[in-house]
């Protein structure tokens, strides 16, 4: 069993390299193929884990209604308000990473009546609850969120829903929106009550964040998300929570492996204290101004206020230039009649 599950994990990674080699998308040469990259096992989480049934574990924290076994670490099991969430001990100082998760979404209910959903994590804070599936909101860093209920009655997408975030501590995740003002990028992704294994990827390499997914049993990759100019800084944890409410499943992790990717930078970064960097995402437009699509992409979205009084406002100055214009023209046309007559 343990090598056909380092035989599984090794033929995705390979198909990682494959596909995001092959794929179309700007600058191949930031990748890494599957040799390169290196098992950092101080982040990662895997079977057998050390502590099962016990309080404590080594290298990683857990709370609320998390519980170890030997088969998973189970976040929330299938009941009502219950939140957990498990994290890593160890700051991460890896400026390049590939954060391959196994995860698990199941339980009882059928269509729509099942919730909320699993969070997965790189930021400043760890073991804070709050209210962003069982995790603290206004966060610091980066979140990948498996929605598998729809809050918003009026949303165009697809459940269950995974998109990604990034905050500098002053944004807010709006639940009730299913967090549509703040999402960077997201896809439809079919990964609830399956009976095969289903596996989600976030690479992170030189400002290009890229999520993809397995949950399909084809053992290859799915792009999801591959947003550029993404900054995150060296020194913040890895983590994972859910969270139940009315409604409610079974959210498992399997196994958490963080992979090193040996990229080479610019001379110049060798100068930056990557520690100091304050995450941000260089974006031509704010996510707010997006809207839903069901395949998952943006659109642009319904004029806000302000873009209407500025529509307004050069409409009402082309009109009085039009009419000064008007006005000139017309004077000297009756100045020229009178000097012919």
């Amino acid at each position: 069993m343990a090598a056909a599950a380092g035989a599984g994990a090794g033929a995705r990674l390979w198909a990682a390299a494959v596909l995001l080699l092959a794929g179309a998308g700007p600058a191949p040469a930031e990748l890494t193929d599957g040799n390169s990259e290196h098992l950092k096992r101080e982040h990662s989480l895997m079977k057998p884990y050390q502590g099962a049934g016990s309080a404590a574990m080594p290298l990683w924290d857990f709370q609320g209604s998390t519980m170890v076994t030997s088969q998973y670490v189970r976040l929330t099991p299938d009941e009502r308000s219950r939140e957990g969430s498990i994290w890593n001990r160890v700051p991460c100082f890896l400026k390049d990473w590939e954060l391959h998760v196994h995860f698990k979404i199941h339980g009882a209910g059928k269509k729509n009546l099942h919730g909320d959903g699993l969070a997965l994590w790189y930021t400043q804070e760890r073991l804070v609850p709050g209210p962003v599936f069982g995790s603290k909101d206004n966060f610091h860093g980066l979140a990948i969120f498996l929605d598998t209920y729809p809050n918003d009655e009026a949303t165009e997408r697809v459940f269950p829903y995974i998109s990604a975030m990034v905050n500098n501590g002053s944004l807010t995740y709006d639940h009730s929106k299913d967090g549509r003002w703040t999402e960077l990028a997201g896809c439809t992704a079919d990964l609830r009550n399956q009976n095969h294994d289903t596996f989600l990827a976030i690479r992170y390499s030189r400002g290009r964040l890229t999520v993809m997914t397995d949950v399909e049993d084809k053992n290859e990759w799915k792009n999801c998300i591959d947003i550029a100019g993404v900054q995150l800084p060296t020194g913040y944890f890895f983590g994972a929570s859910a969270g139940t409410g009315d409604l409610s499943d079974n959210h498992d992790i399997i196994s958490m492996k963080l992979f090193q990717l040996m990229v080479e930078h610019p001379l110049e970064d060798e100068t930056v204290d990557w520690t100091k960097i304050e995450p941000s995402v260089s974006l031509l437009k704010s996510p707010k101004d997006n809207v839903d699509d069901p395949t998952g992409n943006f659109r642009s979205g319904p004029l806000t206020g302000w873009k209407v009084f500025l529509l307004l406002l050069c409409a009402l100055l082309g009109i009085i230039v039009c009419a000064v214009v008007g006005a000139v023209v017309f004077q000297k046309r009756q100045e020229r009649n009178k000097r012919f007559y």
